[in-house]
């Protein structure tokens, strides 16, 4: 980014949700970027406007059939420079975004009321 004074609290939650895309091999559109962040649409879209001048960010509209009743949405994803930029900024400034988080796992219920409740199972 041109200068460290247009890195913002929303600026580094939009960076987390692409970067959390690009590590899925995923890409993410604009709405739900709004959800996951709980920001304003002239927030994110400022934001991603901004990333994709600074060439961290590039977009794309999605292809949809001719008699589709949706409009199309844009679907954003970290360049190959804004990955390793993303990274660094959210390690500096947010560094627990980056820690990997725990799969989720699931306990047989037989094991819990075990663990619970003790004896065999």
């Amino acid at each position: 980014m041109a200068g460290l004074e247009r890195i913002t609290q929303p600026t580094l939650d939009v960076l987390e949700v692409l970067l959390q895309a690009h590590q899925k091999g995923t890409e993410v559109h604009g709405w739900s970027i709004m959800k996951q962040i709980k920001r304003s649409g002239p927030t994110v879209y400022r934001v991603l406007d901004r990333l994709e001048d600074d060439g961290w960010v590039t977009a794309a509209w999605e292809e949809l059939p001719p008699d589709a009743t949706r409009p199309r949405r844009r679907f954003y994803r970290l360049t190959g420079e804004g990955v390793p930029a993303a990274r660094a900024l959210l390690a500096e400034r947010r560094p627990a975004a980056l820690k990997p988080r725990p799969a989720l796992r699931f306990l047989r219920l037989d094991w819990a009321h075990t663990l619970l409740l003790g004896g065999d199972r």
